[in-house]
Order: structure tokens, then sequence, then C-alpha cells
């Protein structure tokens, strides 16, 4: 099967007829074999039922319907371990992502080399409360990644099958997965400018600005688990080093200015506990201890993990499996 057509949605009853019927236009004029896997993620409209009225007219289409709303990242990490595709293309549901783009995006893959092509939104229809922080997060995240993408966040996006088979996509780590595939050793990733269209139906689900700042904690932790999960000590242990060495230093130099001027007689003007930088250095040497138990723990922890030795093996020669 050359593409998988994953579609996560929330109560979009009044698209969905109409976008699997242009996906459906699009792979027959290009001759694809393909499948959509649509991934209902606790809607409470009618959706599901359109769903399967569309299911029993094309049997390409698949379909798992949640419980209740678990967020756009779980329904996508479901539906990348269900597809079957050699490329999987990825959008929203709410007519905003153009299904025209799907045969130059299967290009790049798999004529171009690319691991991950991300859909580039250079003209939105969007109200400025949305762009501009959109284009402050997109700077931080290329800023941090190193990844030259100016839409992180577009849901249109192609990807090669063992990209999407070797990622884990959790909580809202959706908006970060070219960070997540190029930090899982897939670095060819490219960009192409896509159409964005004036939402025709509902409203937007995604609206609100804590999504930003949770962003922004997601893109921490993400960064602090791919660089440290399976070395903690390396960073506690450093910042444990650091905040002690430093505590220790002052101690010296306290202990020392009291010797210096006991030897020569000199008067001090306090005692060396009446002074702030004491209880500085004596602060920064028990946070140093903690932060390098801290590693210690977390060293212990992780050389009981199951996953501890698991690697990004993509062949094998000579070895029986």
């Amino acid at each position: 099967m050359q593409i998988s057509v994953v579609i996560p949605f929330l109560n979009e009853e009044e698209s969905l007829a109409e976008l699997i019927s242009w996906i459906e236009r699009t792979m027959n004029e290009n001759n694809f074999s393909y499948e959509i896997i649509l991934v209902d993620d606790g809607s409470t409209d009618s959706s599901w039922q359109i769903v399967e009225q569309l299911q029993q007219k094309n049997n390409a289409i698949k379909a798992i319907k949640f419980r209740r709303n678990y967020g756009k990242s779980a329904a996508m990490n479901v539906a990348f371990h269900a597809s079957k595709g050699d490329v999987v293309i990825t959008m929203d549901a709410d007519m905003q992502d153009d299904p025209d783009e799907i045969p130059a995006l299967y290009k790049m893959i798999t004529e171009d080399g690319f691991d991950l092509v991300s859909g580039w939104k250079k003209k939105r229809y969007d109200p400025l409360s949305k762009t501009i922080p959109t284009k402050i997060f997109n700077g931080v995240t290329r800023c941090i990644s190193k990844i030259p993408l100016h839409d992180f966040n577009c849901g249109l996006k192609a990807y090669r099958s063992d990209v999407v088979k070797s990622i884990e996509v959790y909580n809202e780590m959706h908006r970060y997965i070219p960070v997540i595939a190029k930090w899982a050793g897939f670095k060819k990733i490219g960009e192409k400018v896509v159409q964005h269209r004036k939402r025709k139906y509902g409203k937007t689900k995604f609206g609100g600005m804590a999504r930003f700042f949770n962003g922004f904690l997601d893109l921490l932790t993400i960064f602090f688990v791919s660089r440290f999960a399976k070395k903690p000590m390396h960073f506690f242990g450093v910042m444990g080093l650091i905040s002690f060495i430093g505590g220790f230093l002052v101690t010296c130099y306290l202990i020392s200015f009291k010797v210096y001027h006991i030897i020569n007689n000199l008067p001090l003007n306090r005692n060396v506990t009446d002074q702030p930088l004491f209880y500085i250095a004596l602060v920064a040497t028990i946070i140093g201890v903690q932060l390098f138990l801290a590693g210690f723990i977390g060293e212990m922890i992780s050389r009981n993990a199951s996953e501890r030795n698991t690697y990004g093996i993509t062949k094998k020669l000579g070895i029986d499996e």
C-alpha cells in the first residue's frame, strides 16, 4: 500500500463527508493504493455515524473511536501504529488542509528521499491573536531544535512509515513530531509551502493561550528526555557538582579569610556564621549533594529499565532474528 491518510477529529460532522470525498478523488486521479484512518477523539455529535456510513461505501476507510477525548497526540499515535502505507500523510478534519497537496508530499518522501516533510502555511487565514503567538512558538522551537522549519504545528505532514513506527506521541507532543523524529535519528526533514484554507465549518478546537505555554513546557520535556533519559547523572550530576564546588570554594574562602585575620591579629568585624555569604555557600553545598544523589538514583532506575538498551536499529546483516 502506498499511502495511509491519518485524520484525527473531534465533532466534525459537517466536514467529514466532503473531506473524505475530496481525498478519494485525489487518490483515484493519481492511481494511489491507499487507506484512510479516521480517529474519533470522543466526539459528542453525529461524526461517528457519518464515519460508519462512509465506511460502508469505501472499505479503504478505517476508523477508531475513543471512549472519551484523549487529545490529538493520542489519536495520532494509535493511527500511526495501525497504518499500513509506505507513506503516512496526516491532516486535520476541518477542511483547512488541502488534499490536493498529497501527491507532491508523497513525491518528496519517495523520490526526494525525505524522512519527514512538514507543511508550511505561509499565508494564513487566522486572527492575529493566533498568528502572533504561533510565530513566537515556531521561532523558539526552531532555535532550540535547530530544525529550520517555519510551521512545526501544521497538521499537514508526510512521513516514511518507519518514522511513525519508531516514535511515540503522547500528551500534546504532536506539535513536536519533527523534533522527536530528529532526536530518534531521522534527520532528513523537509518543508513544503501548502495552502491554508479558510475554515468552512464549525470553530477551532485548539484555541486559547494556554496551549502555547503548555507547548513550551512540552518542548523542554522532549529536550530533557531525549538527551538525559538514559544518562540522568550527566544532567543532575553535573549540576550537583557545580553547585557543590561553588559552595565549597566559598566556604574555603570564608575560612581562609578568618584564619588570615587571626594569624595577623587583624580585627574581625563579624563571625563567619554571621555573614550572608556563609549561608549561601551552605545552601549551595546541600543542593549540590541533593542533585548528585538525584542523578545517582536516576542512574539506578535507568539501569533496571527494560528499554535502556533499545535503539533504532534499521538493518541487520548476518544476524538471526
